[in-house]
């Protein structure tokens, strides 16, 4: 562990142990250090790290603070990682959501008030409206998911999976469905969801979700195979 880690650390160790609670001021940079025994520099470092991975937040002319310690705040960077990824480490990705958005989505069928499933359908319909536009499609895709995480009420969760879920391996999927005159039978599959939802069935809605997201794999599975046979073939 360098020496940043080790001040990265103890701050952390503060903020576990409640002396530092969400929204608190930090004390000034120089008390700090020496309450923790650690060279400015060094403080100053472990700072910027933790700002970056926003567990603090510097505000200008009032010091700095811990964040509110959201998942939205904390898990921010799983999108971040996710849209990095590449290759056949994206079939470990749809497993992920396989294992964990049919679960959600039966959640969510239990849990829906009539206004989130309104917005959802909402999404359903304006994505039936852009079956050709393969960037609305992807737009409303998203937020269509994204408003049924939502209906769980458990935001780790909707954190967790909405970072999984790429936008950019979206788009890509959605391309290769329009092109391959699929996005008909994709789009059944978030109609048969919503229908779930609506009858507030939640092993229909898991069994729903299940269909969807196996498709998503089968079909990214199929492409990634064909991409690493091509330079073979030539």
């Amino acid at each position: 562990m360098s020496l940043t880690d080790k001040a990265i650390a103890r701050i952390r160790e503060l903020i576990l142990t409640g002396e530092l609670r969400p929204g608190s001021r930090l004390p000034p940079e120089q008390q700090l250090a020496a309450e923790l025994g650690l060279g400015r520099n060094l403080m100053r470092e472990a700072v910027k790290a933790l700002v970056v991975a926003n567990v603090l937040e510097v505000r200008r002319g009032t010091g700095t603070y811990v964040t509110s310690l959201e998942p939205e705040l904390l898990l921010e960077g799983v999108g971040v990682a996710v849209e990095l990824l590449q290759g056949h480490t994206l079939l470990e990705l749809t497993e992920v959501r396989r294992l964990f958005e049919p679960v959600a989505t039966g959640l969510a069928a239990e849990r829906i008030s009539a206004d989130q499933l309104d917005a959802v359908r909402g999404h359903l319909e304006a994505m039936r409206g852009a079956r050709d536009d393969v960037e609305l499609l992807n737009e409303h895709d998203a937020a269509f998911h994204r408003a049924v995480l939502a209906a769980t009420g458990n935001r780790t969760l909707s954190t967790l999976l909405d970072g999984v879920s790429s936008r950019t391996l979206r788009a890509r999927v959605w391309r290769g469905l329009v092109d391959d005159n699929a996005a008909g039978r994709t789009l059944a599959e978030h109609e048969a969801i919503y229908a779930a939802l609506a009858a507030r069935d939640g092993a229909l809605a898991h069994a729903a979700a299940l269909l969807h997201v196996a498709t998503t794999e089968t079909w990214l599975r199929a492409h990634l195979e064909a991409e690493t046979a091509e330079p073979d073939e030539i």
